[in-house]
């Protein structure tokens, strides 16, 4: 018995009135006393506000009609969804259905009182109309108004900022009308900016449209505005620079909405917006490849993906996924950063994505050749690498071993199993190179023109067998595979190895090729995270030179760019990227600073600490004797391959991966006999010691 009533109490509880129902409820009983009283008042009018000069027959047969009257009205009301709107939120949509059902109920009442009972004044059915229509209006827009009211008023209290919108277009409205309706906003907009005359000297919701952006600074001044909300969407990248320039200048908080997309699915919000970037700043139209083409590249292949876990290679395996591959393989040697972009695509794809996750080395001939041998690829972009300058000046040899005998191992695996394209991520670092990083990146260009030449040619007899240790050939070699046993054989001669071809001879062969852009921004270990740290930190920032300069991109716009070097790739060729202007590190550092609500060398210090050992002033995109070929992205070029003896540079490479084994002293000489280009500069500036310039730098940035 007693669970009988716990049981009754927990279905009343489940049964618990809500809110807006009795609103509905009070809105219905409201309107059936207005549409009642409407028309008693148009009697009242026509008969000088004289109840008792009102005649008996025309107040008999109100009485008769009020009941019928009323029923119809409650229905047509609920069918124009007057009882169930969020009249907190009402706009004209909400006000054409009341006039509709107006409209509506005074035909029902002009026919039906006249037909059943008898024909009443005109002033009856025109004031009772109108009376109706403004009652009925009335107490939902109140609603609204208090509502409003009552927000700006909290905000008002609760705002941290007085804000400035740039741009009185439809996105610009949407977020005025937030932060007038929202309780949550901290922010009051005390002012608007947009460049089109005719809209100057008016106001949108009560907030003024004070001028163009000539009137920034001044506004920014007048209003105490300490926060701007940029709201063009579809400004052009120079325009949205322009804006944003002279916005940076004011040191207000900048934040912007995030894309035009948002606004046609309706999802501009204030918590969609995003602070202002450094790359919002470049000017340049973003890079824009032909997604159609990437995917019917991608689609149902088996992608490996090494170095999957940096910064450019989990971009690549966002959107590799994206495009229904039939197995997606990332490959990395730290397994934080794969389990990261593993756990992110899982949760984005689910069952959908066949994801595998490896950890393992491309310096590891017989893990490598495990995992090809096992899943065989279809595509490889080959994103693993050492990467930063300073700390490979410091250990040459480690960016020999990884870079350049990592690379040659994993692309003569992919040639030997058959692998249709080999895709290396190379740098702008390996054009005229002054430190080993770079030349190690070019030494990979090498390696991947060399390939594609033997796997065109055929003579995969030319290809030596570079391992690290005798004993772990010995112990690890591959069954049925001669190349390891000749290898053994041959591991103290510095000429190539002699070794079977590998393959099916009668198929295409391997397609190699290297695709070579400029800086990332928000990559590992780029400056924009660094400076980031910096100045949370309070200061210093660090450049190291006041005139260095280099090209960006965006880490999406680098992916895009490895992606369409897949689908135009032939063979043999260096996809280059055209960034735009390059930008001084200088300058990137100081817009960063404004855009942090700080101001340079006043809140935080710059300071300028040196060129780096192997650092230059600028880097150049390709080397003269490249020349450039257009492809159908006319922001994407091929470099024209330099000519080389494979045979010969190929002898080098064994001598060189052996020498790197044995940790040479003399790595660089070797690598710099190799690289005709390669002009190492060491760690003793000379010039201007002031800044740790260096003769070949400043030769390089005349």
């Amino acid at each position: 018995m007693e669970k009988t009533s716990e049981n009754t109490v927990q279905v009343w509880k489940n049964k618990k009135i809500k809110h807006w129902m009795l609103i509905a409820f009070f809105l219905c009983f409201y309107d059936i006393v207005a549409v009642n009283l409407s028309y008693i008042f148009g009697l009242f009018i026509r008969f000088d506000l004289t109840f008792s000069a009102i005649p008996k027959e025309y107040m008999l047969a109100y009485v008769k009609f009020a009941p019928i009257y009323t029923a119809f009205c409650v229905v047509v009301f609920f069918v124009f969804k007057l009882y169930n709107s969020l009249w907190r939120f009402a706009s004209i949509g909400e006000l054409s259905r009341i006039f509709l059902a107006s409209i509506v109920t005074t035909i029902f009442q002009a026919v039906g009182i006249t037909l059943l009972f008898m024909r009443m004044p005109v002033a009856y059915y025109i004031v009772g109309a109108g009376t109706q229509f403004v009652l009925i209006t009335a107490v939902r827009f109140a609603y609204r108004y208090v509502t409003l009211l009552r927000a700006k008023q909290v905000t008002n209290q609760v705002a941290v900022h007085n804000a400035m919108v740039i741009g009185a277009g439809a996105s610009g409205q949407m977020i005025l009308k937030e932060l007038t309706m929202s309780e949550r906003a901290n922010a009051r907009p005390l002012c608007i900016i947009d460049d089109n005359p005719n809209k100057w000297g008016r106001n949108i919701g009560g907030v003024p449209i004070v001028g163009g952006r000539d009137c920034i600074m001044e506004s920014v001044k007048k209003y105490n505005i300490d926060q701007i909300l940029f709201a063009i969407p579809t400004a052009s990248p120079e325009n949205k620079r322009d804006i944003l320039n002279i916005c940076k200048e004011t040191g207000c908080e900048m934040k912007q909405l995030p894309g035009v997309y948002q606004i046609t699915n309706g999802e501009v919000l204030l918590s969609k917006m995003k602070p202002v970037a450094v790359e919002d700043l470049l000017g340049r139209e973003p890079i824009r490849v032909n997604m159609d083409e990437i995917f019917q590249h991608l689609k149902g292949k088996t992608i490996l993906v090494t170095g999957g876990g940096g910064s450019i290679g989990s971009e690549l395996c966002r959107q590799i996924a994206g495009h229904e591959p039939k197995q997606l393989i990332i490959f990395d040697i730290y397994e934080n950063n794969a389990y990261e972009i593993e756990q992110e695509l899982k949760r984005k794809y689910g069952s959908k994505l066949n994801l595998v996750t490896l950890i393992g080395s491309v310096r590891d001939s017989r893990r490598i050749n495990d995992v090809f041998e096992k899943y065989k690829p279809d595509i490889v972009y080959h994103a693993a690498a050492h990467k930063h300058v300073p700390l490979m000046e410091t250990s040459p040899n480690e960016a020999i071993k990884n870079n350049v005998v990592g690379t040659y191992k994993t692309a003569y695996v992919a040639l030997k199993h058959g692998t249709k394209r080999f895709v290396l991520i190379s740098t702008d670092k390996a054009v005229n190179p002054t430190n080993i990083m770079g030349a190690s990146k070019r030494l990979c260009e090498m390696v991947i023109q060399s390939m594609d030449a033997i796997s065109k040619a055929g003579r995969t007899d030319l290809l030596p067998m570079l391992h690290a240790h005798v004993d772990e050939m010995t112990d690890g070699m591959l069954e049925n595979d001669p190349i390891d046993e000749i290898a053994v054989d041959n591991i103290e001669s510095s000429e190539a190895v002699k070794i079977e071809s590998v393959g099916n001879k009668d198929r295409n062969g391997t397609q190699f090729v290297a695709v070579r852009f400029g800086n990332v921004l928000g990559s590992n270990g780029s400056v924009i995270p660094l400076f980031k740290k910096q100045i949370e930190a309070g200061g210093p920032v660090t450049v190291t030179h006041p005139d260095i300069i280099r090209y960006f991109m965006t880490i999406p716009e680098a992916v895009s760019l490895v992606l369409q070097a897949g689908t135009y790739a032939w063979g043999g060729e260096i996809f280059v990227l055209d960034m735009g202007a390059p930008v001084k590190i200088d300058t990137l550092a100081r817009n960063l600073i404004r855009l942090s609500g700080y101001k340079p060398d006043v809140d935080i210090k710059i300071v300028y600490s040196g060129l780096r050992p192997g650092e230059k002033l600028f880097e150049e995109k390709l080397m003269a004797e490249e020349g450039m070929m257009k492809t159908d992205n006319e922001l994407i070029h091929i470099g024209k391959p330099i000519p080389f003896d494979t045979e010969t540079f190929l002898g080098q490479l064994g001598e060189l991966a052996r020498a790197s084994y044995n940790n040479d002293e003399n790595i660089v000489e070797m690598v710099e006999k190799i690289v005709p280009t390669f002009n190492p500069v060491g760690d003793k500036p000379t010039g201007n010691e002031k800044y740790g310039r260096n003769d070949v730098a400043v030769s390089a940035a005349k």
